[in-house]
């Protein structure tokens, strides 16, 4: 193991930033940054030696080998969080499309509501109260399966722990529509200080069920419930539809309407959980 691998898997495990599976494909990742950079005629001593040259042949390289944009987004997602451990930040650019990358974001048509019909067939009331979680707040499954109201309701806002949020990151999300307060008072009601997770079953068995029961009453890809309340809250936070739903690209905005889109990403980035400006395009179009 040369210098710059060791001193990256020191920096690994230090910083040992959301679940397994992302640790683990950062540290392969850092790894083959570490390989390249080598094979690159770089000889860098440690990870804080890091400067644009070397993000400029990385990118080079991934171009020539012609890696899908999608692939070389993610490299350098790990290339950000390598360069802010150590303090410069400034280093990799943030915007993706600086390096000439722009992947596909346009949403697939994934937005969908909540089909009552189909929402009655579902016969566990626990699931049923998730899927209406998902809906009006944009959760995902096991955030919906996991939440706590006794701990989460705050009345006006919704607070979200840890453990139940991919990465780990806890957020926050305001509640800001009668339908939402009304939703929250319901599971409140059916869940009292416990999750919605029926009683006898622990988050395995009830993510089965869930599982099981949407397939069963057609209610599929759910995930879709995230994306509708994303570009309804956009909506809300801009004032402007969003590109997804007819909206203007940013190409055609005025400068009043990018500075709102700007905000609006922003405040729905984290709201989401992601953090990440450039992944609002998955749920809205750019």
């Amino acid at each position: 193991m040369d210098d710059l691998t060791f001193h990256l898997m020191q920096l690994a495990r230090r910083n040992e930033d959301g679940s397994f599976k992302t640790q683990a494909n950062r540290r392969h990742m850092l790894k083959l940054f570490a390989r390249e950079l080598k094979e690159g005629g770089f000889k860098l001593p440690s990870a804080g030696s890091l400067k644009p040259k070397h993000i400029a042949f990385l990118v080079s390289e991934w171009k020539t080998a012609k890696l899908s944009d999608r692939t070389i987004e993610n490299r350098l997602c790990a290339l950000r969080w390598w360069s802010e451990k150590i303090g410069k930040a400034s280093v990799v650019k943030r915007r993706n499309e600086d390096y000439g990358v722009c992947g596909d974001r346009t949403p697939k048509l994934r937005a969908r509501g909540l089909d009552r019909d189909r929402l009655a067939k579902v016969h566990s009331s626990h699931v049923q109260a998730s899927l209406e979680l998902q809906a009006a707040f944009g959760l995902r499954a096991e955030e919906a399966i996991k939440f706590t109201p006794a701990f989460a309701d705050r009345g006006d806002h919704i607070q979200l722990k840890p453990s139940w949020c991919k990465g780990g990151r806890a957020r926050s999300i305001p509640v800001t529509h009668q339908r939402q307060r009304d939703i929250l008072d319901r599971v409140r009601h059916l869940a009292g200080n416990g999750a919605l997770i029926e009683p006898g079953r622990n988050y395995v068995q009830q993510k089965w069920a869930y599982d099981h029961q949407t397939v069963f009453a057609g209610l599929r890809n759910n995930h879709g419930l995230r994306h509708a309340w994303a570009q309804w809250r956009y909506e809300q936070l801009s004032g402007m539809k969003c590109p997804a739903k007819g909206g203007r690209t940013i190409g055609h905005m005025t400068m009043d309407e990018r500075l709102r889109d700007r905000a609006a990403r922003q405040a729905l980035s984290y709201e989401l959980g992601h953090n990440r400006l450039e992944i609002t395009r998955v749920y809205l179009g750019g």
